[in-house]
C-alpha cells in the first residue's frame, strides 16, 4: 500500500515488537506479524508478560490468501460446488476473527495463543475445504495445481502497526489498467499511529463501534489532500460519446440482504455484510436468470430489470439497526445506522476510442475488491470524495471528512471491456477488463461495452478525530469483519437483465452521441 513511515519507538516498545513479530512484505506491501513464542528470551516472568501483552496488542486481524481469485479455470459443472466451498472459507475466517477479537486477555497471557488456538486450527479447516475444491474440479475433468492450492491453506495475522493517523492523506488516483485491476496513483504518507506502543494491559480494540474499525487513520480532511484526479483520454474519431441514464431510486424501501448471488450462489449470508439493492427487487442467494426476468424493478424504465447492488454505509452512532443481532450485521461487526443515499445516479457512458457493442443478457460484473486488506490494492476501485471536490480529489484508502455544506460521494466506474463470449468467469473478473487508461482502448481482443457508472451521495455529519485517537461520528462501508472496514474495500455488483431490446437501445444511444434516459 505504499511506503509506511514510522516514528522512532521507545526501546521497550521496539524490543517487545521485535520479539513478537517477524516482518515480511505481503500483497500490496502489507506488514505481517507472525506470532512467535518469545518468552524464552527473558528469565523474568514480568518481562515475559509484558512481551506477550505487546504481541497481543500488535495483532489486528487475520489475513488468508484469497483462494477464489486463484481459480481462473474452474469447469462450469464444478462452479456451484466450488462457490459453496469458497463461501465456507469466508465463514471460517469470520469465525476465526471473532475468536481473535474475543480472546485478547488470553493473547496477553500467552504469546503463542493466536498461533496455537486460532491460526493453526484455521489452517486445518481451510486445508480440508481446499481439498474438497480440488476434488470438485477434478471430478468433472478439470485440472488444478494441487500443490499450489494446498499452499493457500495457511493464514497469518496482520500487525496493528500497519496504520497511519489521518492528516497527511493518501492520494489515490483513479487510473485503471486493462487487466482487471486498478492503477492507484501516488500517495502522501501520513504520520504513523501511536496505538501500537507496548503495554502490559490488554490491547484496545481496532477502532469503531464494534471494535473492528474504522480508526482515525481511515479518515482525512479532504481540504488537506493534494489534487490527484487524472485527465481522461482524448476522444478519437470513432469515440462513442453518448450516454444512457436509468433512474432506479436510492433503495428508500430498504431492500437489503447479506447474500451475494454472483460470488456465493445458493449460500445464505454469502457476503457477510448488508447490500443496498436498486433495480431488480428479487435478488438473493437463490436467484436464477429466470427469476430475475420475472421480478419487478425499481427503475422508471420497466425494461431495466438489472440488479445494481452495493454495500451499505453506516454511521457508527450507537444505533441498533434491524440486523444488530443478525449474521452479516452486528454479529459480524457491521453496526450502526444504515444510511440511505440522497441520490443515486446510474449512467452508461461510451468509449473514447471506439463504438460499443450491447451488453449481453445476464452479464455479471464486480468492480472493486471487498478484501483489499488481505489482497492488496490490485483490484481496488473505491472512489471517495465530497461534493465540490470530485474533479480534484478521489480517495481509495481513506474516507473523506467533508467541509460544511459538502456531502460524501461514492463513485464507481465499472470495467468497460468484455471478452465477447462469457457472461461470467470462475473468479468473476477475467471475462471483463478496464480499458487502457491513456488511450481508452480495450486490449487482448476485448470489445468495448457501455461503461456502467454510479454516483452515490450521502449527507453525513463530518466525523471528528478525538485526542485519544478515537473517531466521533465515524462512518464506514459494510464489509467482511476481518477487513476492518477499510475504505479501499468498497465495491459494487451488477447483473445485466433487460427486456424489450433495451440493451441494444443503450448501445445505440451511446454510439450515436445522444443523451438518453
Amino acid at each position: 500500500m505504499g511506503r509506511n513511515d514510522r516514528k522512532r519507538r521507545t526501546p521497550l516498545a521496539t524490543k517487545a515488537i521485535a520479539a513478537s513479530a517477524a516482518l515480511a512484505l505481503g500483497g500490496g506491501g502489507l506488514l505481517w506479524a507472525q506470532m512467535n513464542a518469545s518468552a524464552h528470551e527473558s528469565t523474568s516472568s514480568g518481562q515475559n508478560q509484558t512481551k506477550a501483552a505487546a504481541a497481543a496488542a500488535q495483532v489486528a486481524t487475520i489475513a488468508c490468501p484469497d483462494v477464489g481469485q486463484q481459480l481462473t479455470n474452474v469447469p462450469q459443472k464444478a462452479r456451484q460446488g466450488v462457490a459453496t466451498e469458497l463461501a465456507n472459507l469466508d465463514k471460517q475466517i469470520t469465525e476465526a476473527y471473532a475468536r481473535l477479537a474475543s480472546t485478547r486477555q488470553a493473547q496477553a497471557n500467552d504469546a503463542s495463543f493466536v498461533q496455537n488456538a486460532i491460526v493453526g486450527p484455521l489452517k486445518e479447516k481451510r486445508a480440508a475445504t481446499i481439498d474438497r475444491i480440488r476434488i470438485d474440479i477434478q471430478r468433472v475433468g478439470g485440472t488444478v495445481n494441487a500443490t499450489a492450492l494446498k499452499q493457500l491453506a495457511a493464514c497469518t495475522t496482520q500487525n496493528a502497526t500497519n496504520t497511519t493517523t489521518a492528516g497527511g492523506g493518501k492520494n489515490n488516483g483513479g487510473g485503471k489498467n486493462n487487466n482487471g485491476g486498478q492503477n492507484n496513483g501516488g500517495q502522501n504518507t501520513a504520520a504513523p499511529s501511536a496505538s501500537a506502543s507496548a503495554s502490559a494491559a490488554p490491547p484496545a480494540n481496532n477502532g469503531g463501534q464494534a471494535g473492528n474499525g474504522p480508526t482515525a487513520a481511515d479518515f482525512v480532511d479532504i481540504t488537506k489532500v493534494a489534487n490527484n484526479v487524472l485527465a481522461k483520454p482524448q476522444n478519437s474519431g470513432q469515440a462513442s460519446t453518448g450516454s444512457f441514464t436509468t433512474k432506479c431510486g436510492v433503495n428508500a424501501n430498504k431492500n437489503h440482504n447479506t447474500d451475494n448471488v454472483i460470488v456465493a450462489p445458493g449460500v445464505t449470508n454469502g457476503a457477510h455484510h448488508e447490500h443496498d439493492y436498486v433495480g431488480n427487487q428479487k435478488v438473493n442467494a437463490f436467484s436464477t436468470n429466470d427469476s430475475l426476468l420475472a421480478a419487478p424493478s425499481s427503475c422508471q424504465n420497466q425494461s431495466d430489470l438489472s440488479s445494481y447492488y452495493w454495500p451499505v454505509v453506516r454511521v457508527q452512532d450507537g444505533s441498533q439497526e434491524f440486523d444488530a443481532n443478525a449474521d452479516g450485521g452486528g454479529k459480524e461487526g457491521n453496526v450502526g445506522k444504515i444510511l440511505t443515499a440522497q441520490s443515486a445516479q446510474i449512467k452508461y457512458v461510451g468509449s473514447p476510442a471506439s463504438k460499443v457493442v450491447a451488453m449481453p443478457q445476464f452479464l455479471r460484473i464486480i468492480t472493486g475488491d471487498a478484501k483489499t486488506l488481505t489482497n492488496g490494492l490490485a483490484n481496488a476501485n473505491a472512489h471517495w470524495s465530497c461534493t465540490g471536490f470530485e474533479d480534484k480529489v478521489q480517495l481509495t484508502e481513506q474516507y473523506p471528512i467533508c467541509p460544511q455544506g459538502s456531502n460524501v460521494v461514492r463513485t464507481f466506474a465499472f470495467q468497460s471491456c468484455w471478452d465477447g463470449v462469457n457472461i461470467d468467469s470462475a473468479n468473476h473478473r477475467t471475462h471483463v477488463a478496464f480499458a487502457d487508461p491513456a488511450s481508452g482502448v480495450c486490449g487482448n481482443g476485448f470489445k468495448a461495452i457501455p461503461q456502467l457508472t454510479m454516483r452515490l451521495v450521502y449527507k453525513i455529519t463530518p466525523p471528528t478525530l478525538q485526542a485519544d485517537g478515537t473517531v466521533k461520528n465515524a462512518y464506514a462501508v459494510d464489509g467482511f469483519p476481518e477487513q476492518l472496514h477499510k475504505p479501499s474495500t468498497d465495491h459494487d455488483d451488477f447483473i445485466s437483465v433487460t427486456k424489450n431490446n433495451l440493451a441494444a437501445k443503450i448501445a445505440n444511444c451511446v454510439n450515436s452521441g445522444k443523451k438518453c434516459q
